[in-house]
């Protein structure tokens, strides 16, 4: 994801990569970023050091590990930065430190980028309002091989959307280790099921099974260019905006105006 994001910003007119970290290790590092991206030599070394990597920059994004987001997001309140977090897999704590960042600074948190799958999460939670809880409602995803978190963070936006469309909270009605329980589906419940196989880019499925009918909902990420382009049309509309937590519907004008 950050090279394609280097290469993206390489190719645009209206913005300039500032600076380009990784983790300690990485081959690329002190490299030139843009030639390590594939975009030709920008004179822009790849550090360890997200302070140094962040100095001049008025939008950061943040496409690296759970583990690294907190500090990540320490060196952008720091910096007084603005935040287009893309990683997925945070847990509850890191959750926390974006939300009190965004008193601070303004922040875009979207677990996919994608304009697509935005689209997917509302038809998903329009379906589930609709058919109600007469459906058994399955969500299958898919990615490559070494993709760490399972289910991946649009599944999740994705069982949100229709959990809440219900009236409940994800936590009480998900259901993932089928393997391991061995029982019948739980009635009301929304089934997980993750794969991780070759070099798939992002295959997200929703399934509402009735008696006598099945409604699927399906996205399918050709390459990641598209979570890319996402994510630096969210790095645009964030760099003029007060301190807040924003997701992608905010920076596609889908969501309600704050008061």
């Amino acid at each position: 994801m950050g090279a394609t994001i280097i290469r993206l910003v390489a190719g645009s007119s209206d913005l300039e990569l500032c600076g380009a970290a990784t983790e300690a290790g990485h081959p690329a590092l002190g490299q030139d970023a843009g030639s390590a991206a594939g975009a030709g030599e920008i004179g822009i070394p790849v550090t360890a050091s997200v302070a140094t990597a962040i100095t001049a920059a008025q939008v950061v994004i943040d496409f690296t590990s759970a583990a690294a987001a907190g500090a990540n997001i320490e060196a952008c309140v720091a910096e007084g930065c603005a935040l287009v977090m893309g990683t997925t897999g945070l847990a509850d704590q890191q959750q926390a430190m974006l939300r009190q960042a965004s008193r601070s600074i303004p922040i875009v948190y979207g677990r996919n980028m994608s304009v697509g799958v935005l689209v997917l999460t509302a038809l998903a939670r329009e379906a589930a309002r609709l058919l109600g809880s007469e459906a058994d409602i399955e969500i299958v995803e898919a990615h490559h091989r070494n993709k760490v978190d399972a289910p991946s963070g649009t599944a999740l936006q994705l069982g949100e959307a229709v959990a809440g469309a219900l009236g409940r909270r994800l936590d009480d009605i998900a259901t993932g280790d089928r393997f391991a329980t061995r029982a019948p589906r739980r009635p009301g419940s929304i089934g997980f099921s993750s794969v991780r196989a070759g070099q798939i880019i992002g295959d997200h499925e929703v399934l509402f099974a009735l008696d006598e009918e099945i409604l699927r909902l399906e996205h399918r990420a050709l390459d990641r260019a598209t979570f890319a382009r996402g994510a630096l049309r969210a790095a645009r509309w964030v760099a003029g905006q007060a301190p807040g937590l924003y997701g992608m519907a905010d920076v596609l004008g889908l969501a309600p105006p704050r008061t």
